[in-house]
């Protein structure tokens, strides 16, 4: 992932991060469920995705996306257009679907996943890095305080 203008260093755009790299990893286990044909590992790990996504999604689309809105009006619609066809195709393994063209549905959806994480890293973020204000980043900071964090709790 980019580390380039540090724009992770801000405590928001660190935590967006640390959880795309989360669902990057999580990624290579769908991959390698999929080759088993394991669909039950495919539909845990998607919903290991989900609820990583689900306040990351909210920190995005209540926090950053309004205020990047208006100087990049298009790019912040197709993001929360993908959020929506990701989450259609994640929110499908609430059980181990049944539906035997949902494992391919399910790569494609992480193919577009792993462009939308770059679009973000490469673009949203270094952007945001250079227009936000530091009452912005406030907002922005208290919508993870109000949503939390699906990452996993470190014991370190």
């Amino acid at each position: 992932m980019c580390e380039y203008c540090g724009c992770q260093e801000i405590e928001a755009i660190g935590e967006l991060t640390r959880e795309h790299d989360e669902i990057v990893g999580l990624m290579a286990t769908v991959r390698n469920a999929y080759a088993a044909g394991d669909v039950g590992t495919m539909a845990a790990t998607a919903r290991r995705m989900a609820g990583i996504l689900a306040p990351h999604t909210a920190v995005e689309e209540e926090g950053l996306f309004p205020l990047m809105a208006g100087d990049f009006p298009a790019q912040v619609a197709q993001l929360r257009s993908e959020h929506r066809h990701i989450e259609a195709v994640l929110g499908a393994a609430t059980t181990t679907p049944t539906d035997p063209a949902w494992p391919a549905a399910l790569m494609d959806a992480l193919q577009e996943l792993r462009v939308h994480i770059l679009k973000e890293q490469d673009g949203v973020f270094p952007a945001a890095l250079t227009t936000l204000t530091g009452a912005d980043w406030d907002t922005v900071d208290a919508v993870r305080s109000r949503v939390g964090s699906g990452l996993p709790q470190s014991t370190a």
